[in-house]
């Protein structure tokens, strides 16, 4: 067994190495595009420079744990983990709490994203071999203490049948929202499109809906986000992007279009790829009301506004998130700790 020291320095290890060129990862990242074409070689290099750098720090994850009882737990559990596949290695912070907390990991990949976890592990291992003791890559998932799965909210339901006998969290179908007065700047309205448009919108931290004022321009903010016009030169992308306009064409539906993404009011939280819904709010009041409503979707909200007892991120910060920004704002490493 490894200490918590020994693991931090395992991670932190894994950290650098994946800041230097590498050619067998190279090589796994394009493997990966290969097979899923959303995972462009940019966005998985996004991801673990992401990962890297937020995640893999040594003072980060020593100010991390540090508020948490985890020691060396005397008997470990073995975690059961179904991953997601949206974005390039969504399921990480997972394994690395499982790892960090001192347990055994029973990973079911998706078929997404099956390459590139594998692959970090392998990595590990090299520079320690007692990393491979605490991972396992399985075809399902059999003989465990606990479980984290993470998927729709139709398969949600499954899970709970399936898992709700043992400790466990069980994520759902969330999306970040951001929450606009009018007053942005260029620059942070710029930041805006990297929330909406980075890893095309497939993950549950991207925004997929804005709120505005009653009196909302979208002149600016559909001139500022054109400057991600690059986006529709990824086929998967402008298909969506097509297939989607065409119905708001044929079915009559009002909306905004500057080429690369398509906006249409709706009270729902989830929008098509290629789509962002906007709502207007009254005041802030109604806009508080409206938040609260959907808090059970929102993963996360950003503004350039402090609203009183809301959480929120500044613009472009939504997927760049920290160890202690746990999906569904649930803790998963006192979860873990627990377990002991």
């Amino acid at each position: 067994m490894m200490t918590l020291q020994e693991r931090i320095d395992a991670l932190s290890a894994l950290g650098q190495s994946l800041l230097q060129p590498d050619e067998l990862l190279e090589a796994v990242v394009l493997r990966t595009y290969h097979h899923n074409g959303w995972f462009t070689k940019e966005n998985t290099f996004q991801a673990l420079e992401a990962i890297a750098t937020h995640f893999l720090d040594t003072e980060a994850l020593q100010t991390w744990t540090a508020s948490y009882t985890l020691g060396n737990p005397q008997s470990s559990r073995t975690v059961g983990l179904i991953l997601a596949g949206n974005i390039p290695l969504v399921g990480f912070h997972d394994l690395l709490c499982v790892f960090i907390a001192g347990h055994r990991a029973k990973v079911k990949l998706s078929d997404k994203d099956k390459f590139l976890l594998p692959h970090l592990i392998k990595m590990m291992t090299a520079q320690d071999e007692r990393v491979g003791a605490y991972f396992e890559f399985v075809d399902k998932l059999e003989q465990f203490d606990a479980v984290i799965a993470t998927g729709s909210n139709n398969s949600a339901r499954y899970f709970e049948a399936y898992f709700g006998k043992y400790p466990h969290i069980i994520r759902r179908n969330r999306n970040a929202v951001a929450i606009l007065d009018g007053q942005e700047s260029k620059d942070q309205l710029m930041a805006l499109g990297e929330d909406i448009f980075q890893y095309f919108g497939l993950g549950c931290r991207n925004v997929a809906k804005i709120y505005v004022p009653k009196d909302y321009k979208f002149d600016t903010l559909l001139e500022t986000l054109h400057a991600f016009n690059d986006i529709v030169l990824h086929n998967k992308y402008k298909n969506n992007f097509d297939y989607n306009y065409t119905l708001l064409l044929l079915n009559q539906v009002p909306h905004y279009a500057n080429g690369c993404i398509l906006l249409t009011e709706d009270e729902a939280l989830a929008s098509r790829i290629a789509q962002l819904h906007y709502e207007y709010y009254e005041n802030e009041t109604d806009l508080r009301a409206k938040l609260e409503q959907k808090q059970a979707e929102i993963q996360c909200i950003v503004s350039s506004e402090i609203l009183e007892g809301v959480a929120t991120l500044p613009f472009g910060a939504a997927q760049q998130p920290e160890l202690s920004d746990y999906a569904d704002g649930v803790d998963t490493l006192q979860f873990l700790s627990d377990l002991n």
